[in-house]
């Protein structure tokens, strides 16, 4: 989701993009000696840092696959910027935290994490800040992006919208706050020219719950017919424990005079009238 805007965000810049997958570069971040091979052959001045398991409940029942990947995977690349002097950016997330504060979460709150996602991806912070010098980690929260890629909560839910589905029920008792991916990176390009490293929140301002994303979906999509209701997150039993609340506040972009970061609902309606609209049409016809 955050990989497709990287080509857009950093166009004036020389990039290496590397996936699992057919049309770039192929890289395992889990493999220590190929990473090391890629970085010291490329010599970056900067690792963006994307790659991850972010299937909660996959983490929950495996979880060697999440340390695999969000640990070990982690300290490979971050070893490789030690070697090579390269900076790092690591996308970390809001699920490092409990969910029992009542106000967003700020960069000086103390993680706990809910699941073993959480606990993989806080693993991979605490790797990084005790390898490096020169590096960035930056929590991101409920991820809205990626056009016809977008397999996430905003993509299902504009999907079953304009398939028709009605009444649709959608949880009220969870709170995050929406990151739309190419904001993200746009705010993680100010924060690399301002060079002022460490950790930092990052999303889109203000916090909402699941049933708020969806009426504001339903706005932005002009579909009032849909009726939407809000149900307890019990009538969805799923293997990984969710936090009650995922919302970020970016203090210290904003002490910085760093946050540009705008409200999560003008973010939103412009993915979805410019972005996902589009991609779906295309695949339509």
């Amino acid at each position: 989701m955050v990989g497709s805007y990287v080509s857009t965000v950093f166009s004036n810049d020389d990039l290496l993009l590397t996936d699992l997958v057919d049309g770039f570069v192929f890289l395992d971040i889990r493999d220590p000696v190929a990473v090391l091979k890629k970085v010291r052959e490329t010599q970056p001045q900067v690792v963006l840092h994307l790659a991850a398991a972010t299937d909660v409940d996959r983490c929950e029942q495996d979880p060697d696959f999440a340390y695999h990947t969000n640990a070990v995977g982690t300290q490979n690349i971050a070893l490789a910027c030690q070697d090579t002097g390269a900076t790092l950016i690591y996308i970390s997330t809001a699920g490092v935290f409990w969910g029992d504060k009542v106000e967003p979460y700020i960069e000086f709150d103390t993680p706990r994490p809910a699941n073993i996602y959480g606990v993989s991806k806080l693993a991979g912070e605490q790797i990084v800040s005790s390898l490096l010098q020169r590096y960035y980690i930056v929590r991101a929260g409920w991820m809205v992006g990626g056009g016809n890629k977008d397999k996430k909560f905003v993509g299902k839910i504009a999907r079953l919208m304009l398939e028709g589905k009605n009444p649709l029920s959608v949880v009220d008792d969870k709170w995050g706050s929406p990151t739309y991916a190419k904001d993200l990176l746009y705010g993680i390009h100010r924060l690399l020219q301002s060079g002022y490293y460490g950790l930092y929140h990052m999303v889109n301002a203000g916090c909402c719950s699941r049933y708020d994303v969806a009426l504001a979906i339903r706005d932005a999509l002009q579909q009032p017919e849909i009726t939407i209701l809000p149900i307890s997150s019990d009538k969805f039993p799923l293997p990984a424990p969710r936090a009650r609340s995922e919302a970020l506040r970016n203090l210290k972009m904003e002490l910085l005079g760093l946050d540009a970061m705008r409200p999560w609902r003008q973010a939103l309606n412009e993915y979805l009238q410019k972005e996902l609209l589009t991609s779906l049409a295309a695949l339509r016809r």
